[in-house]
């Protein structure tokens, strides 16, 4: 029977930490394939850098050179949540719609996790007074946007859209990945030396640091996520957790199936992230959640505002 969360755990080795002689075998037969990849990524990217799209209001990118998430969401959250009349435009990984949808209209919530995807809903339900949209087409978000009366927007994954003028925070992994090398051979979505091309590189330790805290504890918690590296859990997860299960990431859940997972492992509860809690939040399963929230340091903030700044 194929193991999923085996697989999983498998592939995130495969690409942050090779260890086995075959998965560095396979880094390197692949290489090819990441030459070409990175050809049409860096020609994409210099290539829209010559038609750059300006905007009368701020925009800022939270975005990451690696696959999966270093912390960018949650990063985002602390950053845009003291701020008015923000807007959140993200593309909506793993939703099951398309276009632009308006998932959340100053706090109050349009639609569902199935239609957003999970990262646009945990933002919609973690800042209350915020705009939330997802698109593909981020230039056609930014305009809708601001005839809502975004007065800033952050952007969820926008390092690659280097036709928007704007502001480029790097979230860089620490550690970093032992593989160096972009998909498929290795982690990154983009060569490395383009840090070199944001305005501001911040990681956790250095710039922030993470609070964990487990809500409505139970005896017996069965882990269950569908997020990038879900290894990173492990250092916060409590001793009454009896087991791990991991689905590739913004999985969307049926209720069927954690309920027979329930049951498989005798668990009290399902221990899972706020990000896939959104998506269980109809079922009726008990659930305690790793409540996760970031904390910037000041100087870190001090740098942001600066950039921020209007320019004289």
């Amino acid at each position: 029977m194929f193991n999923r969360s085996r697989f999983v755990l498998w592939v995130e080795a495969y690409l942050f930490y090779p260890t086995s002689f075959f998965q560095r075998l396979l880094s390197y037969l692949l290489l090819p394939l990441s030459a070409v990849y990175c050809a049409v990524v860096l020609g994409k990217r210099f290539f829209c850098r010559k038609r750059k799209l300006f905007f009368t209001i701020p925009i800022v990118s939270i975005g990451n050179l690696t696959v999966g998430g270093n912390g960018k969401t949650p990063f985002c959250i602390a950053l845009a949540k003291n701020r008015n009349r923000v807007a959140i435009i993200l593309r909506g990984y793993g939703r099951k719609s398309h276009g632009l949808i308006l998932v959340s209209d100053h706090g109050q919530i349009m639609c569902d996790a199935m239609a957003s995807g999970d990262e646009a809903m945990l933002y919609a339900k973690s800042l209350p007074d915020a705009t939330v949209i997802v698109s593909e087409d981020r230039v056609e978000a930014i305009r809708f946007a601001k005839k809502r009366g975004a007065k800033i927007i952050f952007l969820d994954d926008g390092f690659s859209k280097s036709y928007i003028s704007k502001i480029d925070i790097l979230l860089k992994p620490n550690p970093e990945p032992r593989n160096s090398f972009c998909i498929p051979s290795g982690p990154y979505r983009e060569p490395r030396f383009l840090y070199k091309f944001a305005d501001l590189i911040v990681s956790e330790g250095n710039d922030f640091v993470r609070h964990v805290e487990v809500l409505n504890a139970s005896k017996r918690m069965l882990l269950i996520t569908a997020i990038s590296k879900p290894s990173r859990l492990d250092a916060y997860l409590p001793e009454n957790v009896i087991g791990k299960i991991s689905f590739e990431d913004h999985y969307m859940y049926t209720e069927k199936e954690l309920e027979t997972l329930l049951l498989e492992h005798n668990a009290t509860t399902i221990l899972t992230t706020q990000k896939d809690a959104v998506k269980m939040a109809t079922f009726d399963i008990p659930l305690s959640i790793l409540k996760l929230e970031i904390e910037i340091f000041p100087e870190t903030l001090a740098k942001i505002n600066t950039l921020l700044a209007p320019k004289r």
